[in-house]
Formats: C-alpha cells, sequence, structure tokens
C-alpha cells in the first residue's frame, strides 16, 4: 500500500507549467496569528459544524446501475459495495465521511484519494490529511495536485484520482476560497471577550483594602496587624456584624478595582455573526430544532454537499464509458428521523402504493427490518392504468375476439346508434 502514497508523476510531469497553491486553515499563519491558527479549537466553531458533519456522517453511499436493457439495479458489484461501506482499512465510511465534511466545513477543500489497481479499478479511499495542496499542471496540461504532509513529507497524485469537495468556489480555477480572510476578526474579537473573562476573574483575588498606619513599624509588625484587622472584620464568621473600627495609628481605605467586561448583548451578536457564517442557528445546535426548521437547514446546507457528493463520487469512481452505461454512485439520507409521529404515519399511504417499501418506512419508525419487507407492495384498488389492456393481452385468440365484439356493440349502443335496441 505505500507505493501508492509515495507514488510521484512522471519527470515528464514534475516539468510544470505553473499553477495555484493553497494553505489549509490548520496551519500556523499571519490569518490565525491571534488564536493561534486553530479554527477546531474553538468551542463555538465545533458546535455549529457538529450538526452538519454527523448528517453527512449518516449518508449511505449506493452504487446504481440504470441501465435500458437490465433494468434499474442497486449495488450490482460487490467491490462498489465494499468500497463504499468500507473505504480502507482503517475506518468506516461513517468515519470518513465525517472526517471529510469537518475539512470542508474549516478549509472549504476537501480531498479524498482513489487507490486504484494495476487495472485501474478503485480499490481504497483515503482522506488526505493535508496542510496544504498545490496545483501543477505537465506539459500535456494534465492537472497533478502535490500535498504537503503535517509530517513534512509531500505526496503527488494525478487530479483524476482525487474526490475533490469544495466550497466558496469563486477566485481559483481549481480551489475553494478560504474562509480564513472572512472569519478571522469576529474569531479575534471571541478570542478578546474571552481572555477579557479571564483575567476579571484573576483580578478578582487582588488588594481591595488598604491600611495606612501613621507611625513606622517593622515588617513583621506591619503583617501582624493587616492579619488581626482581616481576622477581625473580613472573615466570613464574626462577632461585628461586619462593622470595622480603628484607632489613630491606622486609616483604612477600600480599593475598588475597574473591570471591563463585555456586556452579554456584544458577546451574542458575535456569536450569531459566526452562527451565520455557517448557515447554522442555536437551534440546530442545541438539538432543539422542529420539523420543519431541521428540513429547511437540510435543504439549505446539508442537501448541496449531497448533490456534490453524488457527482464527484461518480466521476471519480467510474470512467466515461462506465456512466454511459448508467452507472452512478448516490447517498441517501434518512431525513425522516427527525420528523413528527403523525409525518412518519402519514407515509403508510406510499407505502401502500409502493413508492416505498415497508422496511424504509419501518426505517423511519426506528424499527428492525422484517423479512419480505425489501419488495414493494401495492393495494389492488391503485393498480396500473392499462390493468384492463394487459388483461385482455392474456386472453387467448377466441376470447379475444369475442370480447372485442361485445365491447364494439356496446360501444355502437352508447353512441345512439342502436335506437331502441339493447345489446344481447
Amino acid at each position: 500500500m505505500k507505493k501508492f502514497w509515495k507514488r510521484e508523476p512522471t519527470k515528464k510531469a514534475e516539468q510544470t507549467t505553473g499553477g495555484s497553491i493553497i494553505k489549509m486553515i490548520t496551519m500556523t499563519g499571519d490569518f490565525f496569528y491571534a488564536w493561534n491558527g486553530k479554527l477546531y479549537e474553538s468551542d463555538i466553531v465545533r458546535a455549529c459544524i457538529r450538526p452538519k458533519v454527523k448528517a453527512i456522517g449518516k449518508l449511505t453511499g449506493k452504487h446504481i446501475r440504470d441501465d435500458p436493457n437490465g433494468g434499474l439495479k442497486v449495488n450490482p458489484e460487490a467491490n462498489i459495495r465494499f468500497l463504499l461501506s468500507e473505504p480502507n482499512p482503517y475506518m468506516t465510511a461513517q468515519q470518513m465521511q465525517e472526517k471529510v465534511a469537518t475539512q470542508l466545513c474549516l478549509n472549504n477543500n476537501a480531498f479524498i484519494l482513489i487507490v486504484r489497481d494495476e487495472n485501474g479499478k478503485p480499490m481504497q479511499l483515503y482522506p488526505v490529511p493535508c496542510i496544504s495542496a498545490e496545483a501543477k499542471y505537465n506539459d500535456a496540461g494534465e492537472l497533478f495536485l502535490k500535498f504537503l504532509y503535517r509530517n513534512g513529507k509531500s505526496g503527488t497524485f494525478r487530479y483524476s484520482d482525487i474526490i475533490h469537495l469544495k466550497h466558496d468556489y469563486n477566485e481559483d480555477d481549481i480551489f475553494g476560497s478560504s474562509p480564513a480572510p472572512a472569519i478571522t476578526s469576529m474569531m479575534e474579537v471571541i478570542g478578546t471577550i474571552d481572555h477579557g473573562i479571564i483575567q476579571a476573574i484573576k483580578n478578582s483575588g487582588v488588594v481591595r483594602w488598604l491600611l495606612t498606619f501613621n507611625s513606622s513599624m517593622r515588617d513583621e509588625d506591619i503583617k501582624k496587624n493587616v492579619e488581626k484587622f482581616v481576622d477581625n472584620y473580613l472573615a466570613v464568621e464574626t462577632d461585628t456584624f461586619g462593622a470595622a473600627g480603628v484607632d489613630a495609628k491606622a486609616n483604612v481605605q477600600r480599593i475598588e478595582p475597574k473591570d471591563y467586561v463585555p456586556n452579554a448583548a456584544q458577546t451574542d451578536r458575535t456569536i450569531d455573526r459566526i452562527y451565520s457564517f455557517f448557515n447554522t442557528n442555536k437551534k440546530i445546535i442545541q438539538s432543539q430544532y422542529t420539523e420543519d426548521e431541521w428540513n429547511a437547514y437540510y435543504e439549505a446546507e446539508i442537501e448541496p454537499e449531497v448533490l456534490q457528493m453524488h457527482q464527484t463520487y461518480t466521476t471519480g469512481i467510474f470512467t466515461r464509458k462506465e456512466r454511459g452505461f448508467g452507472n452512478r454512485i448516490v447517498f441517501e439520507a434518512n431525513n425522516l428521523q427527525c420528523a413528527s409521529l403523525t409525518t412518519k404515519l402519514n407515509f403508510q399511504a406510499m407505502v401502500d402504493r409502493g413508492a416505498m417499501l415497508p422496511n424504509e418506512w419501518r426505517a423511519t419508525m426506528n424499527m428492525a427490518p422484517i423479512p419480505g419487507g425489501d419488495e414493494p407492495i401495492r393495494r389492488l384498488d391503485t393498480q396500473v392504468v392499462n390493468m384492463v389492456k394487459d388483461a385482455l393481452n392474456k386472453m387467448d385468440k377466441e376470447n379475444y375476439v369475442v370480447m372485442a365484439g361485445v365491447i364494439t356493440r356496446l360501444l355502437d349502443y352508447t353512441e345512439g346508434g342502436a335506437g331502441d335496441e339493447t345489446p344481447d
């Protein structure tokens, strides 16, 4: 397996004619110096992206073959089915999809390496843990990506062997725009607020009473008199009930520390801006959403990623010829888990009409599948439109002729051509 990770392009490919480079935000740089450049260490950011990451991790990848001659088939090849459920020996599909989704949220770019066998068939999928990615072109115009890893090593792979997910695809020809310039100022504000609160708490232990003695005293006497004052008047349990008295030898002065702590409204507005940046809200983060609120979040934030995964996985795994025969990858999400019980029960009508399998409906109710539940069922009063025609086709020729004559006479009679006669 190591040879796939060390694979380099040929000498011809190394003679690049130019390209572009993107630095991932996991790398400490000028943009993120104030908060150490580690966006994932922020509790607010991690809370914002967690619902999306978990939802993408729950997607189920399937191989669909829509052959006009052979009909629709689901997971017709075992190697593709295993590739989607067990992408590599170190992680499951759910784990890999969560890792890729996290990188996509933090960097607006995520990369998956397709490891192929000697025949070009995909064998394994690996998320690429890089800190930078550079686009390179050879003399023939073929695109390569050069990755720099956290351990200092690098690897170069053909772009056709990479599943590339991207966000904010605007400025660069290959990569999505980094979120660093847009979110840096907000993260600095949050960091400053947190630092100010910490400092204010630390300042609560500074000197709050000042005793000034009118006569010169030794250090040990000053300390002794201060301790006596504290024990007599500042202790939790005291006989003076909070009243203090001193003689003419000392003056007592209380010191009030002036610590600035931003008010809650300023903090909440900054946090709301971060929520808006990640297209989420407090209800989604704290799992207090209703059915309609989750559906709105799903359609706005998760469904575009599902569509992107459909297309990038399909073009990366299958050749153009294979795609021409109807091969594609789809990712299904059971978005009905958060639906209300009434909505789930209403889907019974879809089961009766064959639009949903019984086991699919049971999955929305968090129930185990049953034998025979993967076959569509249909009520007898919801048959296909051409049922009469199909029944006639099944009759023998003699009965068909008799029935056709009866139908013709009925039609002539209903159109008024038979007068007062009645059909036999």
